[in-house]
């Protein structure tokens, strides 16, 4: 669809919300005229039009926080956009990861998908600071790259012999173990967990046999 199938309002704005593309996480609210979404679409960073303001604004122009638009998609009223990016930085303006970081009663929610493993990460790699004595990675830290290896050796041995030998529960406890160490041992090296997120997604859509064949062409 182009865009004059948009269905603006009275006002010529239309809500455009942006979720991480990484996380599924939804980061904020906005708004946009027809010439924030070209500009948007053709710039590959996202735009939007303040009300308050009654101007374009580039997300970032001023905090260097700005949003890489991967997709856009539109609702099925074709009355609200939706923009998967890579946040550079938080999106809330108070600094916090996401506008939506405060909530109405109920209990906290545990972070849903493939965040999880992003905080986990950001967890695992603060544990650096902690004492040996007091924190189970903190120790694996202190005792070295080694003692990190054999963990992540223990674990995934473990994991084979839950999927040879043990019921589904055993494989996914496994399988946690092991993934939790990977983690570890990330951290441990200075590699951020979004390196191996932006590597699965340029292997995305490529067959494994293209993939294999292409790693042999670099040797």
């Amino acid at each position: 669809m182009e865009i004059q199938g948009i269905k603006f309002n009275d006002k010529g704005l239309v809500p455009a919300i942006a979720q991480d593309i990484n996380t599924n996480e939804v980061l904020m609210l906005a708004y946009m005229n027809e010439e924030a979404l070209r500009l948007t679409l053709s710039s590959g960073k996202a735009h939007y039009y303040s009300r308050s303001r009654e101007r374009l604004w580039l997300k970032g122009e001023t905090s260097g926080n700005f949003q890489e638009v991967r997709s856009v998609y539109y609702d099925c009223d074709a009355d609200t956009v939706l923009l998967l990016v890579e946040p550079l930085g938080p999106a809330c303006h108070t600094g916090e990861r996401t506008c939506f970081y405060r909530k109405l009663g109920g209990e906290t929610a545990k972070p849903p998908g493939p965040r999880i493993i992003k905080e986990l990460y950001h967890i695992v790699k603060g544990r650096k600071n902690a004492s040996p004595d007091k924190s189970y990675v903190a120790s694996l830290y202190a005792k070295g790259l080694e003692k990190i290896l054999s963990k992540v050796e223990e674990e995934s041995d473990e994991l084979i012999e839950a999927a040879r030998v043990k019921g589904r529960a055993d494989v996914v406890y496994e399988l946690c173990d092991l993934w939790f160490h990977s983690l570890v041992l990330l951290a441990n090296q200075g590699i951020d967990v979004e390196e191996v997120f932006q590597e699965l997604a340029r292997r995305f859509g490529i067959s494994g046999i293209e993939e294999k064949e292409a790693r042999g062409r670099k040797e």
